[in-house]
């Protein structure tokens, strides 16, 4: 009988993050200063994050090691399995043979946590006692609500519009862990007020969102910004994903030939792959590694390449990465977590560079192949995670029509049981495929900073 899930034993989850940066063949372009359009400094972030998260974010060393405190607060989830999908493979009838990485099994239910808990701890650490930061879905916020908790900070979020009527549970699991919940945009900042007053009926976006949490730790000393996705320091604290997954694939005695994750900002798609991706760089291993994001959102994949503000309010650094704009609000798929205008800098980059590609797909079909998951598998997928098991499908359906087996793995980034609301619409038959709003893109890009 062939072995479903492979398993590391705490004493082997890794004592590491890696940072991609050390193995780049071309160095990431620097974000510049909103004001000044030069590179910023380490001061010009120290009113929003601690200096230890500041030195990771600019670092060049391959490994930086995990603080024991956060490694105690993962072995509440980690180390997550490594599942051979062999139901799916048997539904498919392909000669492929398909692993996932489920993150679903943390405390709130997807990968967020990998970053929050170290966030949280490095703010405890200097003594901050209060943390704003933005959700699409939920996931983020309710994992920095948890961490929160754990490290004794109070965290507020601002919450997507649209996630915060279409998921009041997982609203519910923010306020839970302790945390304050509004939804943005709100009255509570001067952004929030002028969207408003420009757009009543807007569902929001994560663009708005940041903007919301910025606005209000930059106004108070006793309070620190804590982002889920894009940046650079976010994406390596998810790399203990695609670490523990390289030791469970040598448990396995095999190596992918393909990864796939779905991608909103970057972070549990970056989490996954970039550690492969490094051996790809070092060992010249040869890897088909692929990204996946909604057709409604595809900044990947219809996006420019150009420098612009992470937020709609224009108050963060400018970054290089695949943008619709900063002013882009997408539609309201219930895919939240995906719903974000632009990409992390370091998935721009490789993008770029030609070491990733980028595929965009449509939301029926991905809840059509999510419920074949499900009920293959025996997990519910998150509709952000059912992007990434839609184009697993496609690709071993691929090696059935050519004959060949090839070892396909994704990343489920969480389950689905807080978002059954989006399944029932399904069934409703109330979800359609959202065109992508070119003309808005357009109208969003013309405005992009002049560098």
């Amino acid at each position: 009988m062939s072995v479903k899930k492979f398993l590391l034993e705490e004493n082997r989850m890794p004592k590491n993050w890696y940072n991609i940066q050390a193995d780049l063949p071309v160095p990431l372009p620097p974000p510049l200063h909103p004001g000044t359009k030069q590179p910023i400094g380490p001061a010009d972030l120290e009113p929003l994050f601690p200096m230890e998260l500041i030195l990771q974010e600019v670092s060049n060393e391959r490994y930086i090691q995990i603080p024991e405190p956060v490694r105690e607060v993962y072995r509440i989830y980690r180390p997550t399995p490594l599942i051979r999908a062999t139901g799916l493979e048997k539904a498919l009838g392909t000669p492929a043979k398909i692993f996932y990485k489920n993150e679903g099994v943390s405390p709130t239910g997807s990968h967020k946590p990998n970053t929050a808990i170290p966030q949280a701890f490095y703010n405890a650490q200097m003594g901050i006692k209060k943390l704003t930061t933005e959700t699409g879905a939920g996931q983020w916020g309710s994992s920095l609500a948890f961490a929160g908790s754990v490290f004794g900070i109070d965290v507020h979020v601002f919450m997507v519009r649209i996630s915060y009527d279409q998921k009041p549970y997982r609203r519910a699991m923010i306020q839970a862990f302790g945390a304050e919940v509004t939804s943005s945009p709100s009255n509570l900042t001067d952004i929030g007020r002028s969207i408003r007053e420009k757009y009543p009926d807007t569902p929001g976006s994560l663009g708005i969102a940041i903007s919301e949490a910025v606005e209000i730790a930059a106004m108070n000393k006793d309070t620190h910004y804590s982002l889920g996705s894009v940046l650079n320091h976010v994406l390596m604290h998810q790399s203990i994903i695609g670490e523990e997954a390289l030791l469970q694939f040598d448990i396995a005695e095999e190596y992918p030939d393909i990864l796939i994750a779905c991608a909103g900002g970057g972070s549990n798609f970056g989490g996954f792959t970039f550690p492969f991706i490094g051996e790809m760089l070092r060992e010249k291993k040869k890897i088909k590694v692929i990204a996946v994001e909604p057709t409604a959102c595809p900044s990947l994949t219809k996006g420019v390449y150009a420098y612009d503000f992470g937020d709609t309010g224009k108050l963060t650094p400018i970054v290089k990465m695949h943008t619709l704009g900063s002013g882009f609000i997408p539609p309201s798929i219930h895919a939240g977590g995906l719903r974000y205008h632009g990409m992390a800098p370091l998935v721009s980059h490789l993008k770029e560079l030609n070491l990733i590609e980028a595929r965009a797909v449509d939301q029926l079909d991905c809840f059509k192949a999510g419920l074949l998951f499900a009920q293959n598998e025996g997990i519910i997928p998150a509709p952000e995670s059912t992007h990434a098991i839609k184009v697993a499908i496609d690709e071993a359906l691929l090696c059935k029509q050519e004959g060949v087996s090839r070892t396909i793995a994704f990343n489920l980034s969480g389950h689905g049981l807080l978002d059954l609301g989006s399944y029932a619409s399904y069934f409703a038959g109330n979800l359609e495929n959202t065109d992508f709003q070119e003309d808005e893109m357009k109208r969003s890009i013309l405005d992009l900073p002049i560098v």
